[in-house]
């Protein structure tokens, strides 16, 4: 009797998962991506309280030269606005890709590393301690609170014998974030003019900041994102596991170390310049690797490029259900972020980043 061998389970094809799209295909998803990035900056500069029409929006964007009342409206208010707008999108779907690769958590967000809740308490503080109540004062403090934050948690997720890990960061994270936002709390329970200021920052929002604040925050960004690129590479070996990537000559620590770096440079920055924004960095990274799969070179641009998209559109959506007023872009990505985020985990496994 001859034996028969059974294929081995999830071999061969199977195992590589659901087909993804080859590279002349991934080009032109970022292409569409950069198509809609652009769109997107368009549609905020033209829509709001009063609509401007795109002729008229060219014509305002390259002729120095005119001094109406819709030039006024395009240059200080929506151009400003819509770069920032542009510059947080970006900076928090590449913190979002990041942290979730190395925390292997597909629930992994930039929060989870402390950062949003080290700017809170660090805006509280200016604001009862020094009296600072405009966004342009609240930045440097935020930023500084976000760095605190993360240094905090990377430093007590690495005491112990086993050093740094995704899982003693985010139990760092959650057990510093929770000292902090309580510190929060028993500071605006008894400061009624600081709880005022306060919930304009937290909610999250683009409006009421100028070019200063884009200034501000635009070198760590940057900084931040060539880290970010510098480190994808390093986070395609982490996901084969770290011993795997110890044997291939990756040194773990120095890629965890630039990977933490630029998350806090990213959220820190964005968190600082307009307040928590929550799901950018939750959703955009599942919905970009649908396309271009695990690998962080392809991932790393898409969900900059999708960070973007959503959060300019979310931004203009808030314009356009609450005119003459607005929703700030923090509440309706919350509204649409939520759903989106259920259904995206419905429809597809997220067992292997």
């Amino acid at each position: 009797m001859t034996a028969t061998v059974a294929p081995v389970r999830g071999s061969g094809a199977a195992a590589s998962g659901p087909r993804r799209l080859g590279r002349s295909s991934r080009w032109i998803a970022l292409l569409v991506l950069v198509v809609l990035t652009l769109a997107a900056c368009l549609a905020s500069i033209a829509i709001g309280t009063r609509a401007i029409g795109l002729g008229e929006v060219w014509q305002v964007l390259f002729d120095s030269g005119l001094s109406s009342e819709e030039a006024v409206i395009v240059r200080q208010l929506r151009v400003p606005r819509t770069v920032l707008g542009l510059m947080v999108g970006i900076a928090l779907g590449v913190a979002g890709a990041l942290m979730q690769g190395h925390t292997r958590n597909p629930l992994g967000d930039p929060g989870l590393l402390g950062v949003t809740a080290g700017a809170s308490l660090a805006v509280v503080l200016s604001i009862v301690l020094l009296g600072i109540g405009t966004p342009s004062g609240y930045v440097w403090f935020a930023f500084l609170g976000a760095l605190v934050g993360t240094v905090l948690v990377y430093a007590i997720g690495s005491a112990g014998r086993g050093g740094a890990t995704p899982v003693t960061l985010a139990l760092a994270g959650a057990a510093l974030s929770a000292l902090m936002y309580g510190l929060v709390r028993a500071v605006l329970v008894s400061d009624q003019q600081t709880l005022d200021s306060f919930r304009f920052w937290v909610v999250g929002a683009l409006a009421g900041r100028d070019a200063d604040v884009a200034w501000q925050v635009a070198p760590f960004i940057a900084l931040g994102l060539l880290l970010a690129l510098a480190n994808a590479p390093a986070l395609n070996l982490l996901g084969l596991g770290e011993d795997v990537a110890r044997g291939l000559g990756q040194r773990i620590w120095l890629a965890r170390t630039v990977g933490l770096a630029s998350i806090t440079l990213l959220a820190g920055a964005a968190t600082a310049a307009c307040g928590p924004i929550a799901f950018v960095g939750l959703v955009v990274p599942h919905a970009v690797r649908a396309v271009t799969g695990p690998d962080h070179r392809w991932l790393v641009p898409g969900s900059a490029l999708a960070g973007a998209v959503l959060l300019l559109t979310a931004d203009v959506v808030g314009r356009i259900v609450a005119r003459p007023g607005e929703l700030q872009v923090g509440i309706v990505l919350a509204l649409i972020g939520a759903p989106f985020f259920i259904a995206l985990v419905r429809r597809r496994k997220t067992a292997g980043l």
